[in-house]
């Protein structure tokens, strides 16, 4: 089994972990760790710790206001190793018991990108979004994504297919674009897949953004040829985003993310309740980088999934409650689907979240006929579609509302409230509190802006 290790090797090992100038290995803060097969072509990342912000507070609770501390002698740091299938319960005991500096050991299951069982035409096409998400209008404000950075952490994107498709050029940020050790592509450079059509959706609402590639999807498993991703791959990506971010100018960050994967099977991770499980515990390793990432400034946005009840991809093995982890994760928006028409699309993902109780947050547009990723008969589909549409709204906002003067968690708040409810009235688990509604946006920003003047 996959697994992550986390451990406190000392100050002085954590400190040269978290400094991107500095390339430590597996076997610098881990070597010799009993019946662990250590991954040495990951390179070790810095996991900030969660401390309370107010004095007095819980320091085993996750459920309050929080500070990321990444200080040497209380980060942590986190490596990549198998161990055997038949020893694993005993080595997670063990590990910890053998080793002081071990802190936990934890899953690292298998991410994929979230298809839709799919087979309806599509409704509507790209332009229908554009002129429901109302770009002309976001455009007269100046809302267009103009330096602000979009993260695409899929499959990789292929910059010729997507401009080819929209009809216009994009930009794509080599320099800060990521790829897991192995894969050898160049940004913007990947083959026609998944990625591209996340690219064009994103771009929709924001075609001035500066694209970052970051093709998390393509990381290989060991013995295999499938083509997924691994969480341990998604940490080190959000690591290299974190630094990203904090090269930016306090005052004017913006950094949004979109994610359209997750995890769809238990097989792949440790029983709820179990230390080590991702699906419901806040305190694994990649909620808690999720967490701070958002706190420093970052809009990380997840695709809710393609489990729901009527229309449920052939992969969903979670019997109940199929967002999980990340993607219900508090700090996040997920974001569920509707057709052009506004109604839901049965394979969207409803609640409860496993981590955070109140997910999907909103919904965004899907099932349209957009960027012919997968041939000019299928329709850019699933929350897949959903998610980048609403991300580029979200870098559209963040052109000229940077996250010092509007926080992340605050943004959150305002498209939730703002949103066209839905289904019962307030919130219901199917669209959570509504459709994204941009004259709604574009209104309370105006509000807001008069009150600050």
């Amino acid at each position: 089994m996959r697994v992550l290790i986390q451990l406190r090797p000392g100050p002085d090992l954590v400190a040269a972990v978290a400094d991107p100038s500095v390339v430590a290995s597996a076997s610098d803060v881990a070597d010799g760790l009993p019946g662990v097969v250590l991954d040495h072509s990951f390179t070790p990342v810095a996991v900030p710790r969660p401390v309370p912000a107010a004095p007095g507070g819980d320091p085993l609770s996750l459920n309050q206001p929080l500070i990321y501390s990444m200080a040497p002698d209380e980060a942590s740091v986190l490596v990549r190793g198998e161990v055997a299938d038949d020893e694993i319960s005993t080595r997670v005991s063990l590990l910890p018991a053998s080793r002081g500096d071990v802190v936990g050991v934890f899953a690292d299951p298998k991410i994929e990108k979230t298809l839709t069982c799919g087979g309806d035409d599509p409704v509507g096409d790209w332009h229908d979004v554009e002129r429901l998400l109302r770009v002309a209008d976001l455009a007269a404000e100046g809302l267009d994504g103009s330096g602000v950075a979009l993260a695409i952490a899929d499959t990789g994107i292929n910059a010729a297919h997507v401009t080819k498709a929209l009809g216009r050029g994009l930009t794509i940020d080599k320099e800060r674009s990521w790829s897991p050790s192995g894969v050898t592509g160049i940004p913007g450079e990947f083959d026609v897949d998944h990625g591209s059509m996340c690219a064009f959706d994103a771009l929709i609402a924001a075609p001035q953004a500066s694209l970052i590639d970051v093709s998390v999807l393509l990381s290989q498993r060991s013995g295999g040829s499938e083509i997924d991703g691994l969480l341990s791959d998604a940490i080190a990506a959000y690591a290299h985003l974190r630094d990203v971010l904090d090269s930016q100018p306090a005052e004017s960050r913006a950094l949004v993310i979109s994610n359209s994967w997750g995890s769809f099977s238990p097989r792949w991770d440790f029983p709820p309740g179990h230390p080590g499980n991702y699906s419901d515990n806040p305190a694994h390793p990649f909620n808690v980088i999720v967490g701070s990432l958002a706190q420093a400034g970052a809009d990380i946005l997840f695709a809710a999934g393609n489990c729901g009840r009527e229309c449920k991809d052939g992969r969903c093995a979670y019997p109940d409650r199929p967002i999980v982890g990340a993607n219900s994760h508090g700090r996040v928006l997920s974001i569920a689907g509707v057709d052009t028409s506004g109604d839901r699309v049965g394979y969207s993902s409803q609640g409860p979240g496993r981590l955070t109780a109140r997910k999907p947050d909103v919904c965004a547009y899907t099932h349209f006929s957009g960027s012919k990723a997968f041939g000019d008969a299928e329709p850019d589909s699933g929350t897949s579609a959903a998610c980048p549409v609403a991300a580029g709204l979200v870098a559209a906002i963040r052109t000229q509302w940077s996250s010092a003067e509007l926080p992340p968690s605050q943004l959150r708040t305002l498209l939730r409230r703002t949103a066209d409810d839905r289904g019962v009235v307030g919130y219901d688990y199917d669209y959570g509190y509504g459709v994204l509604d941009v004259a709604g946006i574009m209104a309370a920003l105006r509000r807001r802006a008069a009150k600050a003047a």
